[in-house]
């Protein structure tokens, strides 16, 4: 029975897999320019994309691991479970754990740097012309990763040698949990302080663009639906663009025929009409792009696929606002609590040894989690909601240095550079987002699930708890430090990293803790905007009739936004009947 759960809570991991694998190589050909698009960097990226998403979905294959061996309604372990087994079951989510995390290390601090520079040294003209081999351009784009496997020694040596915390007037150390988390193996400090140092960093991207996104990308559901088609709008402007350079002729002919060349009326037509020309041309090539002409039949299968669920994405986009909303509660009391009452405050990360104000999530999360996999699809849907929130985030902010724009990302103009850049940011952003939906998003899921102990006096310290007669039940915890917790209790593998870190590493736990808040902050900030002003994501250039109309607001235009949805689908297109170009409309191209 032990064998046949533990099988099939791998088996949905394997298929949550799957499932990852397209939704990164979807959002790499969406997003990726068709006329700059690179299959090495599309599969370096592909395959971080995963990996980063791997690790954070891990975490409720952890729990349900754990769980397994315990009955929730007697708060006893099962009897298969013995010391052994419980052992080798962590060890062996120990193992994946190191695994991901070491990978998503490697790829962001040296196979997408590499990826970056081999991009960046290939010469044209010299390919063609043979005087650039695969040999030099390997030299060249390892010369310039040298720097950034340099920082990858210097980051596992600090942490091989740095001390960890000690006891700071014994705050921490009294609880056996804490003592336990002490690390004294010099390899996995070396790769706890690395992954903290990188979620660190990570956290600083997260608090502005993964907070921004969390709040634009509801918005973003909600607008999503176009004004006119992508067949009307081809169609429309085709016909617009005719009439503009049939009128164009005639006035050009006239002034063929006259000495004095146009009149000054005529000249002022002639030059509206070139401005409004190269309107139109702009407009025919986003229609192209919003059809999928040219694209990879991965990213039209895509655009089918949104047109047909196009008329629940409204719903989708109130329901993901009230997601954000439950969420940032959650965390908002969470951090209260820590903050209040963590057992050590900024000696250990501010961790908190039980939970003393019950948030929403948590308690939705520890609730599912007694039925798998239901906790498992709650969780899914919360982590591509983060993930998600930061790639609107990159796509509204860009990519920036203080307040230079280095890289802009948008829907099929992103180029191979700012692709890999984008990776490595979302990277560090996921980082950061496994620790604050671990910490303060749902802490009592994360750390024990649904595992609870008998708090029952027991005869001999071998001795099994039984409450089923005398309900006594505790739900596990941190701080439960009696004989019949330690019998029972077993925390979550990935908590107790993250555990590890901000306890040996305070400073890396206190610095992720208090920029929580300001996630909060910018969150909220962002949230109060977005109602009043409708953002606008992967800007082109447009006319004043284009930005008028994305002005309309979030719910202008119902009837027409669906009729669209419906001809995206077809394929079939509808005249409006302009003959000015203005009823090619823009809409959102997406």
């Amino acid at each position: 029975m032990a064998l046949i759960q533990s099988t099939l809570i791998w088996v949905v991991y394997a298929v949550v897999i799957a499932l990852v694998v397209a939704v990164a190589s979807i959002f790499v050909f969406l997003y990726q320019s068709p006329r700059e698009r690179s299959a090495t960097v599309s599969i370096v990226c592909i395959f971080t994309l995963t990996s980063l998403l791997a690790t954070l979905l891990l975490l409720p294959v952890d729990i349900a691991l754990v769980s397994s061996t315990t009955s929730s309604k007697l708060g006893r372990r099962k009897d298969w479970a013995t010391d052994a087994s419980v052992a080798n079951i962590v060890y062996t989510i120990k193992i994946v754990y190191y695994a991901l995390y070491s990978l998503d290390a490697v790829l962001c601090l040296l196979v997408v740097p590499f990826t970056y520079f081999w991009y960046e040294e290939y010469d044209e003209v010299a390919a063609e012309e043979g005087t650039q081999t695969i040999g030099s351009r390997f030299l060249g784009a390892l010369k310039y990763t040298l720097a950034f496997v340099a920082l990858v020694v210097i980051l596992f040596l600090v942490g091989f040698f740095v001390p960890v915390a000690r006891d700071r007037n014994g705050a921490h150390y009294g609880l056996d949990y804490f003592r336990r988390i002490l690390e004294e193996n010099h390899g996995e400090r070396a790769l706890t302080f690395a992954i903290g140092l990188l979620i660190t960093v990570g956290t600083l991207i997260y608090v502005l663009y993964t907070a921004a996104g969390f709040a634009l990308l509801p918005v973003a559901f909600i607008k999503s639906a176009p004004a006119i088609s992508a067949p009307t709008l081809t169609a429309n402007t085709a016909s617009a663009l005719e009439q503009n350079r049939e009128r164009q002729r005639q006035l050009e002919g006239r002034s063929a025929g006259s000495s004095e060349g146009l009149s000054s009326k005529d000249q002022r037509e002639l030059d509206a009409l070139v401005r409004e020309e190269r309107t139109l041309v702009r407009r025919e090539r986003l229609a192209a792009e919003a059809r999928g002409e040219h694209s990879h039949w991965l990213v039209k299968t895509w655009m089918k696929i949104e047109a047909v669920f196009r008329p629940l994405k409204l719903l989708g986009g109130f329901v993901l606002m009230i997601v954000a909303i439950v969420v940032w509660v959650s965390m908002l009391l969470t951090g209260i609590d820590k903050a209040k009452n963590s057992v050590c405050k900024s000696h250990c990360g501010y961790v908190l040894g039980h939970i003393n104000i019950v948030n929403p999530m948590n308690w939705i999360l520890v609730k599912s989690s007694k039925i798998f996999p239901i906790d498992y699809v709650i969780f899914l849907i919360l982590i591509l909601f983060f993930f998600f929130s930061s790639v609107v985030g990159m796509a509204s902010i860009g990519i920036r240095f203080l307040w230079l724009r280095l890289f802009q990302i948008r829907n099929g103009h992103t180029s191979p550079q700012a692709m890999l850049m984008g990776t490595v940011m979302l990277t560090l952003m996921a980082l950061a987002i496994n620790y604050a939906v671990a910490m303060l998003v749902a802490p009592q899921y994360s750390h024990f699930g649904p595992q609870t102990y008998c708090d029952k006096p027991l005869r001999h310290p071998t001795d099994q708890p039984d409450c089923s007669e005398h309900r006594k039940l505790r739900p596990c915890s941190e701080s439960a430090d009696s004989q019949a917790a330690r019998n029972v209790c077993t925390a979550s593998v990935g908590s107790t990293f993250l555990d590890t870190i901000t306890v040996n590493f305070s400073f890396f736990g206190a610095v992720d803790f208090w920029a929580q808040f300001v996630f909060l902050a910018v969150y909220l900030i962002v949230f109060v905007v977005s109602l009043f002003r409708v953002p606008k994501l992967d800007q082109y250039e447009t006319d004043a009739d284009a930005e008028e109309e994305e002005e309309e607001g979030l719910l202008a235009s119902t009837g027409r936004r669906f009729g669209a949805t419906w001809q995206d689908i077809t394929g079939r297109a509808k005249d409006y009947g302009s003959s000015n170009g203005r009823g090619a409309g823009h809409g959102n191209t997406e």
